[in-house]
């Protein structure tokens, strides 16, 4: 077992809630911080630690489920059945962007504003057919 995954809901988002938790889930699959195997956290944990209602964490669970990502089993919890690769967040790529996003937040940039940055980047180069 890797790590233990704790979601964090940003009610201002704008984003579902239940989807906040499916795309948290597979960043850390894409980290390598979840792999196959891993147990998430019981549907009870993640209620006491967010306060959102259990069945927004069974719906989130259900979407991974139907994407192939997980798997339940009755009275054991929900496994990680296959990873997303990527990046681990061990490589030095990692470190770059870490760097990065000290030296933007240091400049006085927002979240938000690196977000933007960062989206506008990724679009140069994986717009299209994936081709960087």
């Amino acid at each position: 077992m890797q790590g233990v995954l704790e979601y964090r809901i940003d009610r201002r988002s704008g984003i579902a809630t239940y989807l906040q938790i499916v795309q948290q889930t597979k960043q850390a699959l894409r980290l390598g911080l979840l792999v196959p195997g891993d147990k998430l956290p019981a549907a009870r944990e993640v209620v006491e630690a967010t306060a959102i209602n259990p069945n927004t964490v069974l719906k989130a669970y259900r979407e991974l489920e139907r994407e192939g990502l997980v798997e339940a089993k009755r009275g054991m919890g929900t496994f990680i059945r296959k990873s997303l690769g990527g990046a681990p967040a061990d490589s030095p790529l990692h470190d770059e962007l870490d760097g990065w996003a000290r030296r933007a937040r240091a400049a006085g940039m927002e979240r938000d504003d690196v977000a933007a940055l960062f989206a506008s980047v990724l679009d140069q180069h994986f717009e299209g057919n994936g081709d960087a």
